[in-house]
């Protein structure tokens, strides 16, 4: 078997054959392992992958398969979870749950009647008004309450992909580092993989490169992907003052319900996680002008963390598809070529569960992934004018998060 990517989905996937199927594995990564999303992101192991809510799932692909993949979702946080024990792998483990916090009173009163929907269905969210969250030292300016769901954890993300990576070639998994895949095409019944130092022959192949795939290989995703750009800040250690004075002092997750989002987080060592989406170019101009506006909201969420200056900061791929839902199976008309990507920013947890699941169907079983993953991505339209429409709507979405 052969897999390109060693990130979560890969990695998972590599493990699974050689644990459980008893397959030999070739792991291809164009960088070192963990040097896409896998690396660069959050540390949130939480639910999500899909973009779309679950009212929107449930028109579209039924009840059932709604049902199914909040499953998914479960099993996929205790998958890090076991894998994190297993492996013996120290990913600083933080708190359970996430936090949510409204930006507006809008979005305050939908995340309060969230909270009562979903207490009737047993779900032990907690809302919480501005008095109960800054009686946790969950203290951020211009929020209106926040909803606290129970479920996830926090790690440090690329300790834990390292881990995998050690646990895979323990296991026996052939991992090979700077090896981009340059062509993939078919001889005989076997797939084959060129790289600039050799290729390799293999009667499966799984794509698990996510935002970083290449649309040519296979063409198959050509226009039917989006990768965004997320980018995160850490600042320097904060003092005690400095927290007090803020009012925050939980390393509980957070996030807040802006439709361009911000994510953040206490670190264990002090200092200050803070991230947001929404990039369109990698160009070094844009990328300065895009950490300007995000340690500009930044401030103006934790003003009293304003003089930590930006000791590290970084930014990377998230990856969308044309049905907001992740894919995870074999490619329509190409047998023996499989793909599982696009977690639309939230792969910590389901790309480890994904990969382990689609290992399966590489070996020759039923695939065992959610049915809403199983359906083909649709191509976006006018694939060329992705950019600037994601431009256009990113635009719009961040006037309306600032009309509430």
């Amino acid at each position: 078997m052969a897999i390109v990517g060693a990130g979560y989905a890969g990695l998972n996937a590599a493990l699974e054959l050689v644990e459980r199927h008893g397959a030999e594995v070739a792991v291809l990564e164009a960088g070192q392992p963990g040097w896409g999303a896998s690396g660069r992101n959050g540390g949130f192991a939480v639910p999500g992958g899909a973009k779309l809510s679950r009212a929107a799932m449930t028109r579209r692909f039924g009840a059932d398969a709604t049902a199914e993949w909040a499953g998914f979702e479960r099993d996929a946080i205790e998958r890090v979870r076991d894998n994190l024990e297993r492996y013996a792998i120290d990913a600083e483990p933080g708190p359970e749950g996430e936090l949510c916090l409204a930006h507006s009173p809008r979005a305050a009163k939908a995340l309060a009647a969230e909270a009562e929907t979903e207490a009737e269905d047993g779900t032990e969210t907690q809302w919480l008004p501005p008095e109960a969250l800054a009686e946790r030292g969950l203290k951020a300016a211009g929020t209106h309450g926040g909803l606290l769901h129970p479920v996830g954890f926090s790690l440090h993300p690329l300790a834990y992909v390292r881990g995998l990576a050690r646990a895979a070639q323990a296991a026996g998994v052939q991992l090979h580092g700077d090896s981009p895949v340059t062509s993939l095409g078919r001889s005989g019944g076997d797939w084959v993989l060129h790289t600039a130092r050799g290729q390799i022959t293999a009667p499966r192949v799984l794509i698990a490169t996510n935002g970083y795939s290449d649309e040519a290989l296979p063409p198959f995703l050509s226009g039917r992907i989006l990768p965004i750009i997320s980018a995160i800040l850490v600042t320097r250690p904060l003092s005690p003052a400095e927290l007090s004075s803020q009012g925050w002092r939980s390393r509980v997750m957070a996030c807040d319900s802006r439709r361009v989002l911000h994510y953040f987080r206490l670190l264990p060592c002090g200092r200050f996680l803070f991230g947001g989406r929404g990039g369109v170019s990698a160009r070094p101009a844009a990328l300065a002008e895009f950490h300007s506006v995000l340690r500009a909201d930044f401030d103006a969420m934790f003003p009293a963390f304003a003089a930590a200056e930006t000791a590290h900061y970084w930014s990377g791929l998230i990856c969308m598809t044309g049905n907001f839902t992740p894919f995870c199976a074999e490619v329509p008309g190409m047998p023996g070529l499989f793909a599982a990507l696009g977690w639309h920013g939230n792969g910590v947890a389901a790309a480890s569960e994904g990969g382990r699941r689609i290992a399966a169907a590489l070996a020759g079983k039923p695939n065992p992934a959610p049915a809403i993953t199983q359906v083909t991505p649709r191509r976006m339209p006018l694939p060329a004018l992705r950019r600037p429409f994601l431009h256009a709507g990113m635009q719009a979405a961040r006037l309306l998060d600032r009309l509430g």
